[in-house]
């Protein structure tokens, strides 16, 4: 594994997000949900997230999340996936979702 400096690091801006409306993405090559996502002052975000193993729509809904918001966006199938959702994947591949362990202002930067 190769390394990368704190300056290298602190280029990437993860945030803290709440998920505020879920839809099933049917276009999508592998299931997926879209993901509305508020950071607060930074206003609401769009992201395709592989994460329907593990979570139901209604357990989505106001969860807190971390994600990457500084990558270009990304075009997948008909929707534009501006946020990358954070997660540890298991071995099989399904996705766990990374979230503060208590509530914490939306928009805020993880160090």
């Amino acid at each position: 594994m190769s390394q990368i400096s704190y300056e290298d690091f602190e280029k990437v801006e993860i945030r803290v997000g709440k998920i505020i409306q879920v839809e099933e993405f049917t276009k999508a090559k592998k299931p997926a949900y879209k993901l509305w996502i508020d950071f607060g002052d930074l206003g609401v975000k769009k992201s395709s997230a592989q994460i329907t193993k593990l979570y139901q729509h209604e357990d989505l809904l106001d969860k807190l999340i971390l994600a990457v918001i500084n990558f270009p966006p990304r075009q997948i199938a008909d929707f534009m996936s501006e946020v990358l959702v954070l997660g540890v994947v298991l071995d099989d591949g399904d996705v766990v979702l990374i979230q503060p362990d208590r509530a914490v202002p939306l928009g805020k930067r993880i160090l």
